[in-house]
């Protein structure tokens, strides 16, 4: 369950690295965009009811052996495409014109000279700097299209066919290193797809609420909350539609930071007034977790228990059939979908029991975090639960590295808690994505009042990112490292290391399990 405004961008994924991007830049327009797969049939483009498409980059080059390429037949639905990098080559070598490999690259900031009238450029300068990367090149354009754009090495860097609303641009207006470039998208979807910029977060939240109440009716709905911005907004958002027929249900299952507890049950109970159920689950989580060390086996232990905790509480609510899950689009993809690589299970995706009894109510599922936070914003949540920093599902279970046990997870709940507090002292909590604590399944040998020891070291990780898609190590300064790593050695028992994760996403992943 989600709300999807009438009118929608479909980026169509070649494999590029920034398919993410552009439906996140198409948003950022206010017209709703999802990304779909290179295969997508043209029917199910019409039954999706998509005003426009954009063809993303991709790695492949267009005139190779199984290089992937769209079904002709989208070319005859009559809506606008707009071709980028890979997906503007795609336009030309499948409509007759000429690609090739000229053996002269372009990579990184590269000048552009507008050369005739132009939809995607209209209003903007006749030369501008765009961010380039691509070995092959469009020598010739097809018939029909005017070229509108050229760089030293690009004959063709962009051309257009307004009769047939084909757009194609060589260069990647997506990324910031193109100055311009959110204005040649906006080109492209108000002037040339006819799209108005109508998919504001009033919007989003109104479409979310009407669909709810269509779909649930009079049914009681649980919601399954951990008091991170995810199922929060997604809690008071199905509160708005439903009012008390929603029962929040809190599982303390012993995995969660200092306070947690505390702060779920002041927000939810006190300040919007909700019907909330406390379920404390600490040994029962503990117990299930006994000897397990899979990462994988973790989560989905942890999804199915909180399955079966909901499932009870349901029985004694009596004819409740509704889970509400504050699922995000982020999730949907790092899970596994038919065109994605399972990345890791998320518990509330992957992780779920297939022998469930609950049917899911996920109003989130198609937005990121950042559009999830400017409607918590919108919602009334408090400022301290729509900015705190992203805590998974199974929570401090897959920071501890090895088995879960009651003494590690004390030991990492109070190292975590300094990181942040130290984190939030230095004024750089909004600034930083997440900032924790992990403890290894290892123990180093140290030194301590003259004796020795023998603890765990424990991992600071901190990073920067937009969506979680991509990630940075979070470059701290250094004092703010200083008082975290004595803070923690001499405050938390069992610790004598304190060490930094310094990885990007990719190759690692942001949580360590």
């Amino acid at each position: 369950m989600s709300a999807k405004p009438q009118e929608s961008v479909l980026v169509v994924d070649f494999g590029a690295q920034y398919a993410q991007l552009i439906a996140r830049r198409v948003r950022e327009c206010k017209v709703y965009s999802e990304i779909v797969p290179y295969d997508i049939s043209p029917g199910e483009i019409k039954s999706r009811g998509a005003s426009a498409l954009i063809f993303s980059g991709g790695p492949s080059s267009v005139y190779q052996d199984r290089a992937p390429h769209p079904d002709p037949g989208i070319f005859e639905l009559g809506i606008p495409i707009l071709g980028i990098c890979y997906g503007h080559q795609l336009l030309a070598q499948d409509l007759d014109g000429r690609v090739e490999a000229t053996g002269i690259r372009e990579y990184g900031k590269t000048e552009m000279k507008v050369t005739g009238d132009s939809i995607l450029f209209e209003g903007l300068p006749l030369e501008q700097t765009v961010w380039m990367s691509h070995g092959d090149s469009v020598q010739g354009a097809p018939s029909g299209f005017q070229v509108t754009a050229r760089t030293a090495a690009s004959p063709v860097a962009a051309m257009e066919d307004t009769a047939r609303r084909l757009y194609g641009v060589q260069f990647h207006p997506e990324v910031i290193h193109t100055p311009l470039g959110k204005d040649i998208l906006k080109n492209f979807l108000y002037n040339a797809a006819d799209l108005l910029p109508t998919w504001t977060m009033v919007s989003i939240i109104e479409q979310a609420v009407e669909e709810i109440r269509a779909n649930v009716d009079s049914n009681k709905i649980i919601c399954g909350l951990s008091g991170g911005v995810d199922s929060a907004t997604a809690a008071v958002l199905v509160h708005k539609a439903v009012g008390d027929q929603l029962t929040c249900v809190f599982v303390d299952h012993g995995l969660l930071r200092k306070g947690e507890g505390e702060q779920v049950e002041d927000t939810f109970r006190r300040h919007f007034h909700m019907n909330l159920i406390h379920v404390q689950a600490q040994e029962r989580f503990l117990a299930r977790l006994e000897g397990v060390t899979d990462p994988e086996v973790k989560r989905k232990t942890i999804g199915e228990e909180f399955i079966r905790v909901f499932e009870e509480v349901a029985r004694d609510l009596k004819d409740t059939h509704f889970l509400v899950q504050g699922t995000l689009y982020p999730d949907i993809i790092e899970s596994g979908t038919r065109d994605a690589a399972r990345i890791k299970s998320h518990h509330n995706v992957g992780g779920l029991p297939e022998d469930m009894d609950f049917t899911l109510v996920e109003p989130l599922r198609n937005l990121f975090k950042d559009e999830v936070r400017a409607a918590g914003e919108e919602l009334g949540l408090p400022e301290e639960i729509v900015w705190r920093q992203p805590f998974p599902g199974p929570g401090l279970a897959i920071r501890i590295i090895g088995e879960v046990t009651a003494e590690k997870l004390d030991i990492l709940r109070d190292a975590d808690d300094i990181v942040l507090d130290e984190i939030k002292r230095a004024g750089l909590y909004k600034e930083i994505w997440q900032s924790f604590a992990v403890l290894p399944d290892i123990k180093s040998v140290g030194v301590m009042g003259d004796e020795r020891t023998y603890a765990y070291p424990v991992v600071v990780r901190a990073v920067t990112s937009e969506d979680a898609m991509t990630a940075d190590w979070a470059r701290l300064p250094y004092e703010v490292m200083e008082r975290i790593s004595s803070r923690v050695i001499n405050e938390v028992k069992g610790v004598n290391r304190v060490v930094l994760d310094i990885s990007s996403k990719p190759p690692a992943t942001i949580e360590w399990e």
